[in-house]
């Protein structure tokens, strides 16, 4: 390993592992920055931007989500109340709907397909997704392109797309994301087939496999840079150890017969488990994206048509959202609502997440841009009008932040517009027909 005086962002540390070689890459040090902890010291560029989307199917209850007051010093309302210790952080963007120019709508796919291609298409889409967009412009020096996964236990839960034809797929275990990121860095070119395996990766541990250059490195760097470096290593083995807890085999029970031991984690659509699994994907994306492995990733929480559910229950999300009868005394459908309660306090882990990892004198949310949304307004009828959706994180300093802009009737593809020119995309409009905007939500942009 080169001396720490010639480290730069690219540092990382090599090893091997069961014969496979691993490669660990390392957060944003003090060693790397500059004196105020704002750019790179070895170029003087700003940190580089990561932008995330983060989605999840049937909506938010309307009136229960949107903030009373537009503009500064708003509140989150009741569905949104785990975003409240991030609201300085987060632009809630209301009211804006989708335009079908004659078109007829497909429920839970014209309104996520509106957002992120610009377009409703009945059946394909014909148009790169903005993640895919955004990652030609940030994401071209990375080692992952961008990274996808979802929740749901189906790889083709994806909204990343290429073009019409190429659907990035979703990752859909934790201990396989792991491994990707984390793991062997060769892939021999004569074996088609060949995939490690997650299991082998996380019981042997990355960390050992660079232990020498581990140690090395923590004796050459300056104390901060020894007590991050310790934070880093430290989280990277507990997501082992979770890791390797979910795929072990539990104690059997004398009145509980099995077909046989699962392959991977406890992988579905109940919402605990869903849950469980999204907080070790939060983890790794976010290292991924703190040790510079990717600068864009995608999150499918749950897909459009909502599978989640409750343990012992074949009813899901987006079942109850049509039949579930609105309470009369409440206002809204207790049973759906309850999931709507979990997908908040999710994003809101996230965001936590992001905003654990220390880089300087800010974090990783601070230059993060996260477009958080959903693909109907209220879902018992398919709405395309006041989708929910959220942009939280800094991005570098590109945008402002804590804000409530409400947008009634706006195209919903003034946000992809915006998000766009905030990250450099050379673009001077976007979207199709009604929904083609040359309009940024100007509050927001700097």
């Amino acid at each position: 390993m080169s001396a720490i005086a010639n480290a730069s962002r690219r540092t990382v540390l090599r090893g091997m592992m069961g014969g496979a070689a691993v490669t660990l890459g390392l957060p944003l040090l003090d060693c790397f920055l500059n004196a105020n902890g704002t750019a790179m010291a070895a170029t003087g560029a700003p940190l580089p931007v990561v932008f995330g989307t983060w989605f999840w199917g049937c909506g938010l209850n309307p009136g229960r989500w949107e903030p009373k007051t537009v503009g500064a010093n708003y509140d989150m309302n009741i569905e949104t109340a785990a975003l409240q210790p991030y609201k300085s952080r987060i632009n809630v963007i209301s009211g804006m709907k989708v335009f079908l120019d004659g078109k007829g709508a497909k429920p839970h796919f014209t309104g996520e397909m509106a957002i992120l291609t610009g377009d409703v298409p009945r059946e394909t889409p014909n148009y790169a997704s903005l993640d895919s967009i955004v990652a030609d412009q940030i994401g071209t020096k990375t080692r992952f392109r961008s990274l996808e996964i979802t929740g749901t236990g189906k790889p083709t839960d994806s909204l990343s797309r290429r073009s019409a034809s190429v659907l990035n797929p979703a990752e859909i275990s934790p201990a396989a994301l792991y491994t990707r990121v984390f793991g062997p860095d060769f892939r021999d070119p004569n074996a088609a087939d060949f995939k490690p395996d997650p299991r082998i990766m996380v019981r042997r541990s990355v960390l050992s496999g660079v232990t020498d250059q581990r140690e090395a490195l923590l004796r050459q760097v300056g104390s901060n840079d020894r007590v991050r470096l310790d934070e880093y290593f430290t989280a990277v083995r507990q997501l082992e150890q979770q890791l390797d807890l979910q795929l072990q085999k539990p104690a059997p029970l004398a009145a509980c017969s099995s077909p046989a031991q699962p392959a991977d984690a406890e992988i579905g659509t109940e919402i605990d488990n869903v849950v469980a699994n999204h907080k070790l994907f939060a983890q790794i994306l976010a290292h991924a994206a703190a040790c510079d492995q990717t600068h864009v990733f995608n999150v499918v929480f749950g897909e459009a048509t909502s599978p989640l559910r409750r343990a012992g229950s074949a009813m899901t999300h987006h079942i109850l959202t049509h039949e579930e009868p609105m309470d009369d005394k409440l206002g809204y459908q207790p049973q759906a609502t309850y999931f709507m309660g979990r997908i908040m306090e999710s994003l809101a882990f996230y965001l936590q997440t992001l905003d654990s990892i220390k880089e300087g004198d800010g974090t990783l949310l601070d230059r993060t841009m996260l477009l958080a949304h959903s693909e109907t307004g209220f879902a018992k009828i398919h709405a395309l009008e006041n989708i929910p959706m959220f942009i939280a994180g800094g991005a570098g300093g590109r945008i402002k932040t804590g804000l409530h802009v409400e947008a009634t009737g706006e195209p919903v593809t003034r946000v992809g517009f915006t998000i766009q020119q905030a990250l450099g995309v050379p673009v001077e409009n976007w979207g199709t027909q009604s929904l083609n905007t040359s309009k940024p939500i100007g509050e927001i942009m700097i």
